[in-house]
């Protein structure tokens, strides 16, 4: 155990590299914040819950902001924070997001929809912005990761100003890559699908009521359509978010990786006709 109360993991995977997680206080925020502090990171949690997200920075020897995502001051803020505390920004980790604005597109509460863009698109945009900036003046490249969502891949999963939130992420993130690349910066998103996160809960709570969170895990893991039994978790988010910010996905910019059990790649409906049969005479 190290000072800072942390288990070290053995690899290292990170160390001395400095990261900023936003929406970093609970749910895959959290469990990335840990895992890149395992793996030897120095981390600010930058987030609006502001008790949760000093109680973790402080559990893992790392740095807490207030950060509103919406509001590019704030982001702008956080890297200054991680500059001053370690002279450099090695990976920002635009995790933040909201959702809402349920129901039918003929309508859709536009002020619902701003403010969902706000976080999730806008946000994005203003972390890319400066941490982009902090990384070409280090001149050491860098890994700008940021959250999409299988609902961008295909339709039905969530509401019309969710979907076209992140589905505008999977097209930012490949013009970043773009022009970033000759800096050494690499650019990606991750797509989750079913994690059973407080945002997840509450979504399926607007529409079941008072539903137990363990029954909607139970929902969850029966969507994510290859892995029988198995439903996705926020460690398995983190732990792909981790790759895509060592040196071992040096070669991969400008990439979705998408963590939906193969949800969106195939569909179990007809897996009958896998299995083997006895010839009928």
């Amino acid at each position: 155990m190290e000072s800072d109360g942390i288990k070290r993991s053995e690899e290292q995977r990170l160390k001395g590299k400095v990261a900023i997680i936003t929406g970093g206080a609970r749910g895959i925020g959290a469990a990335t914040v840990k895992l890149f502090a395992s793996n030897g990171a120095y981390v600010v949690v930058a987030d609006v819950l502001d008790e949760l997200g000093v109680n973790l920075a402080n559990s893992i020897g790392g740095r807490y902001i207030h950060c509103d995502v919406s509001k590019e001051a704030d982001l702008e803020s956080a890297v200054k924070l991680a500059l001053a505390w370690k002279g450099r920004l090695d990976i920002i980790f635009n995790n933040a997001g909201t959702s809402g604005a349920d129901g039918s597109i003929t309508n859709v509460n536009m002020n619902e929809v701003n403010k969902i863009i706000a976080v999730n698109l806008f946000g994005v945009v203003h972390g890319i912005k400066h941490a982009a900036r902090a990384m070409i003046e280090g001149e050491r490249g860098g890994s700008i990761i940021c959250s999409s969502s299988s609902a961008a891949i295909m339709g039905g999963l969530a509401s019309h100003a969710y979907t076209m939130s992140k589905g505008a992420i999977q097209s930012l993130i490949k013009s970043a890559a773009c022009e970033l690349g000759q800096h050494g910066i690499r650019v990606n998103c991750i797509s989750p699908h079913g994690v059973p996160t407080e945002m997840l809960i509450s979504g399926y709570r607007r529409f079941l009521g008072d539903i137990e969170a363990e029954e909607i895990s139970k929902i969850s893991a029966k969507s994510c359509s290859l892995l029988s039994g198995r439903g996705g978790t926020t460690q398995d988010v983190a732990a792909a978010a981790l790759f895509l910010a060592t040196d071992e996905a040096g070669f991969i910019t400008g990439h979705n990786l998408v963590i939906d059990g193969g949800f969106t790649e195939a569909s179990t409906n007809m897996i009958h006709m896998y299995q083997d049969t006895k010839l009928v005479k």
